[in-house]
């Protein structure tokens, strides 16, 4: 996406004019509104440094700006059917990485997401991904299932980049950036996304067949369902039978299946 350019916003103002039409992901015009709204924040080039500066100067608990762990900084919490962070993405020379290594910051992990978002290279040459597209319909989400993945391309999220990640159908790979890199992100927040799977892929070299390696976003109400029809629960197991038969989760109904049979 290449939004017009426009001059800088506020943090404040960025979220103003997302809240005028909320994130919502299937309206070209809400879209464009919020891809509009992160290009005018990512030409803020101070905003970020003076958050954390304030509020390092607070001594404030770390946890009330950090999500997902210290990679990413909450900048709006859930709100309108949206929240807005930075990601922080350290390269292979950086302490970060060298001690806490790359699966912590999910670089070579073939994934899908299960909500769409929207995000823009903010600061430092950005992250390479490689891209693939797939048809989430087509797939039970099987570990070893085959999975038709139609290579895009391969391409960095430099400064000013702003792109759409389509929950269940696009695929990426990242790869660490050359130096120290920061992106912003408009991410759809809606509470039913937690029962759709999100997957870790084996990909093919280019286009081809891929396959599902495991789900990873594994449910707490999995264990919760096993627990209450190992308690000779009745309302369990006609609960499981129900979920086997409709739960959005692939994951869910396999194992509702088992627990109903």
């Amino acid at each position: 996406m290449k939004p017009p350019p426009r001059g800088p916003l506020s943090l404040g103002e960025c979220i103003q004019r997302i809240d005028a039409t909320g994130f919502d992901p299937v309206d070209e015009f809400s879209l464009a509104n919020a891809a509009d709204a992160l290009s005018g924040l990512a030409a803020n080039r101070s905003f970020l440094a003076d958050l954390l500066i304030e509020h390092l100067a607070s001594q404030g608990d770390a946890s009330e700006t950090t999500a997902y762990g210290p990679q990413a900084i909450m900048l709006a919490r859930p709100r309108n059917g949206y929240f807005l962070r930075a990601n922080i993405w350290p390269a292979r020379d950086d302490p970060v990485y060298r001690s806490s290594g790359p699966a912590s910051f999910v670089y070579g992990l073939s994934h899908d997401h299960n909500f769409d978002f929207l995000t823009v290279g903010y600061f430092g040459p950005g992250y390479v991904s490689d891209y693939w597209e797939y048809d989430f319909e087509s797939v039970e989400g099987l570990p070893g299932e085959p999975v038709d993945l139609r290579f895009v391309e391969t391409s960095r999220l430099s400064e000013g980049r702003v792109l759409h990640y389509r929950a269940h159908r696009d695929v990426h790979r990242q790869h660490p950036p050359e130096s120290l890199s920061v992106s912003l992100n408009i991410c759809a927040a809606n509470p039913a996304q937690g029962w759709f799977d999100q997957y870790c892929f084996e990909p093919p070299e280019g286009s081809g067949e891929g396959r599902i390696v495991r789900v990873l976003n594994p449910s707490a109400n999995e264990v919760m369902l096993r627990l209450a029809v190992a308690l000779g629960n009745r309302d369990a197991h006609d609960l499981a039978g129900d979920f086997a038969a409709d739960h959005p989760s692939a994951a869910l109904r396999r194992v509702a299946a088992e627990l109903a049979g």
